[in-house]
């Protein structure tokens, strides 16, 4: 990596970062699970296909109640995926081919075998262990009602009762997601400067980034009131955050080079969003409006104009992801009838059109590639994988499943291993014969990434030329948007006007999006650069993408009639 790239202080604002979900991403040492030892692997992948920086999903020692999210120890690595000194050595062999890495960290709550807890359960109710987490008596004569009627992010409640030493039922505590998953007390001295202490120990170890999980959902409400007893949410978008996101950012910007603060934050109020990206908070935030929209011109601009709008008096740049760990794969989303996402719309038998799925992912795979700011892949979303929808009920590991009594097929279905090679499984995951943790289905062939490279109309194909085109055309990634309303309206066309979305980034690059079914007219003296589809007849498909190249000095054209 040379140094002029190094020492970008920008990096990150028109970065393009590619998640991996480590337990399926690639196996090394063939014992079924993905580890460290295959991501070193396939570093080179990684180059080939363009990306600026790896987003870790967690790696820490975890009982996987959660798939990691329930972390045991912050300062190690989960010993089936590897060890500190490999993810020392992967990252900087990453730096080395031009990679930066962001980790995960996961602070509103920790596994229930993480020391802190075990020592709070023993310790006994009133001991200072137990401030750091939200143990308190329960309701009713016999303290058998829970303490709130707070609602866990995945169904069920949001307290369970401990026994004491003595064996008679003792104090509850809050948990937010799974009982396996105690929340921490951020009210808590200790907790805040344990999690300021782990930021440090990552940033020394040349991370370049932290991605934070749950942002909005550390602080709660001491008072433990209801939803709706208060002004303020109990346990959501509460402002004694952002004096913890200013101290996490001073610690960020006391390293050399630029560390940057990634929030996921599910806050529906734009403004109240936005203000977590305030100059001396966090540099930037999962934007997840986009994602959870319907296929359509319609929906899709109006994402766009209320998340660059949000973004723009705080200086701060967008984020696009059309998915991730959690989410519905584009290949099959965009293949229903319902193409919105909504996690408590999640069902089994839902019906999909899988070569419909794939076109629109293709194309919104090169839309969220023209927008400005940084850009999120999900591992596999460049193979333009679907949903693994059928997996076998007794190999779900997911606790949205069984939270939700078996009717939520969880998020299992877009975390089944990538296919690298081969004709039948496990497709080079990892050695012959080897059982991945979850099972691949029998008819990836096709998509695994030895097939795609040798298909120049692959998706993979697409997405490496989306990618190198955005690096080569400096008027991508960061920078403004201009709308480009009559791209596309020729004689005979009016009613598709509708279906068209039309940007400029620049002088010369324009990119158009045809949701609609039929083929319209691209704008006359542009050139195609890259397209989702082919083109039908010279006019840019349904359902597809068109990056053009637009003559200097442009002028826009209006036909008459």
């Amino acid at each position: 990596m040379d140094s002029d790239a190094r020492d970008d202080a920008l990096w990150w604002r028109s970065a393009v970062i590619y998640q991996v979900y480590v337990r399926s991403f690639a196996d090394g040492n063939g014992d079924g699970t993905g580890d460290l030892a295959g991501v070193r692997q396939h570093l080179g992948y990684l180059k080939d296909l363009g990306v600026d920086a790896i987003w870790f999903n967690p790696w820490y020692p975890s009982p996987l109640a959660d798939g990691g999210y329930d972390v045991q120890d912050y300062r190690d690595i989960d010993p089936r995926f590897g060890t500190l000194a490999e993810a020392e050595a992967l990252i900087t062999e990453a730096l080395a081919l031009g990679i930066r890495t962001i980790i995960d960290v996961v602070p509103n709550h920790i596994s229930d075998q993480h020391e802190w807890f075990q020592a709070a359960l023993a310790a006994g109710p009133g001991s200072p262990e137990r401030e750091r987490f939200w143990f308190h008596p329960g309701k009713g004569e016999h303290g058998d009602e829970i303490p709130t009627h707070w609602v866990s992010s995945f169904q069920g409640t949001t307290w369970t009762r401990t026994t004491d030493a003595d064996g008679t039922p003792g104090e509850w505590y809050l948990h937010m997601f799974t009982p396996e998953q105690p929340d921490l007390n951020w009210n808590h001295p200790d907790v805040r400067r344990e999690h300021e202490d782990i930021l440090r120990f990552w940033f020394d170890r040349g991370v370049a980034g932290v991605r934070i999980d749950s942002a909005a959902l550390l602080v709660k409400d001491a008072d433990l009131p209801e939803v709706g007893e208060k002004p303020d949410h109990p346990t959501e978008d509460r402002d004694e955050l952002h004096d913890i996101y200013r101290s996490w950012r001073s610690i960020a910007d006391s390293y050399p080079g630029t560390r940057v603060l990634v929030g996921e934050i599910w806050v529906p109020d734009i403004e109240r969003f936005t203000h977590y990206l305030r100059s001396d908070e966090l540099h930037t935030a999962f934007n997840f409006d986009f994602l959870a929209r319907p296929w359509g011109a319609a929906s899709f601009r109006e994402s766009i104009e209320q998340t660059l709008a949000a973004h723009a008096p705080v200086g701060a740049p967008s984020t696009w992801v059309l998915s991730n760990h959690d989410v519905t794969r584009p290949a099959t989303r965009y293949g229903r009838e319902d193409t919105a996402f909504a996690f408590l719309k999640k069902r089994f038998g839902v019906p999909s059109d899988p070569e419909l799925g794939l076109h629109r992912a293709r194309a919104a795979a090169l839309l969220v590639a023209a927008l400005p700011g940084s850009l999120y892949i999900y591992q596999g979303d460049e193979l333009g994988l679907p949903e693994v929808e059928d997996l076998p009920r007794e190999l779900i590991q997911d606790p949205m499943h069984f939270r939700s009594g078996g009717v939520d097929p969880g998020r299992d279905g877009c975390r089944v291993p990538l296919p690298w090679s081969g004709a039948e499984p496990p497709y080079g995951f990892g050695p012959a014969g080897t059982e991945p943790w979850l099972p691949q289905p029998a008819d990836w062939s096709t998509l695994t990434v030895q097939a795609q490279e040798a298909d120049p109309a692959s998706t993979l194909h697409l997405y490496r030329d989306a990618l190198r085109l955005r690096r080569e055309i400096p008027a991508l990634g960061d920078g403004p948007l201009t709308w480009w309303d009559d791209a596309v309206p020729a004689a005979g066309h009016r009613g598709a006007a509708s279906e068209i979305l039309a940007f400029r980034r620049g002088d010369t690059f324009a990119c158009v999006v045809n949701t609609g079914d039929d083929p319209v007219p691209l704008p006359e003296g542009t050139t195609v650069l890259l397209s989702s589809a082919p083109l039908d007849a010279g006019r840019l498909a349904g359902d597809s993408t068109a990056w053009l190249q637009v003559p200097a000095p442009t002028t826009t054209h209006t036909p008459e009639g």
